[in-house]
């Protein structure tokens, strides 16, 4: 029994050196013959034998053991059908709801607002309007509102107005449904530069974005009926 804990130790030591010297040889030569993977974060055994995965910030590539060859798209297991690409960057962007910055948002309750949602969005993003209309009609929910300028230099003064106005709630849905334009605001708005980091970090491309306390990520403009079945699956 002695001899085969050595000979498995053995093994699995062996596995481990040849892992690190194959991580080793692609990140060398990616870094010489792409100036743009010379940092990658990661580099791992893929799911398909004898690929590799090479993960820079959330884009993921794909390569032989030697960084000869470098594959771009998803990698798709056809016998489980799944998307093993999109699963990974879901995997790495996935955010908790509990960590998230709430004191960088602004709620909007509605009825006993037992439900818990939590929504980035940019003032000027007509898909936003478009999902604020849906959202309205969604009763007993707690919305945290993370204002997310991305979309340009008035997208960030819109988002200082609302946020340094006495009623961020108010302000906001009556510019967002009723396009009724936010004062001019003077307030402290570090808040609205930490929300792009924040969703820069965590992957967060565009707008709307959902994130429901189940940790389930949805962008886009999503109707009631599909808002009401994620709620409920969540909470």
């Amino acid at each position: 029994m002695k001899t085969l804990r050595i000979l498995f130790a053995a093994l699995a030591l062996g596995s481990t050196l040849a892992a690190t010297a194959g991580e080793a040889e692609i990140r060398k030569n990616l870094a010489a013959r792409v100036p743009m993977l010379a940092n990658v974060d990661e580099v791992r055994k893929a799911p398909m034998p004898g690929l590799w995965e090479v993960r820079h910030g959330f884009d993921i590539f794909y390569t032989d053991e030697q960084g000869n060859y470098l594959i771009q798209g998803n990698l798709i297991d056809v016998q489980a059908r799944k998307n093993l690409t999109e699963e990974r960057v879901e995997k790495l962007s996935a955010v908790d709801f509990d960590k998230l910055p709430m004191k960088d948002a602004f709620k909007i309750v509605r009825g006993n607002g037992k439900r818990k949602l939590a929504v980035f969005e940019d003032p000027n993003c007509g898909y936003c309007k478009q999902f604020e209309r849906e959202l309205k009609t969604i009763d007993n929910v707690t919305v945290y509102l993370f204002l997310y300028p991305v979309l340009g230099p008035d997208s960030n003064v819109k988002s200082r107005d609302i946020w340094c106005s006495k009623d961020k709630a108010k302000t906001w849905t009556d510019w967002m449904t009723a396009s009724v334009k936010p004062e001019t605001g003077n307030c402290d708005a570090a808040a609205l530069q930490r929300n792009v980091e924040f969703g820069r970090k965590y992957n967060i491309t565009g707008t709307p974005t959902l994130i429901f306390t189940d940790g389930t990520r949805t962008p886009g403009a999503i109707p009631a009926a599909q808002i009401e079945k994620q709620l409920t699956a969540a909470n």
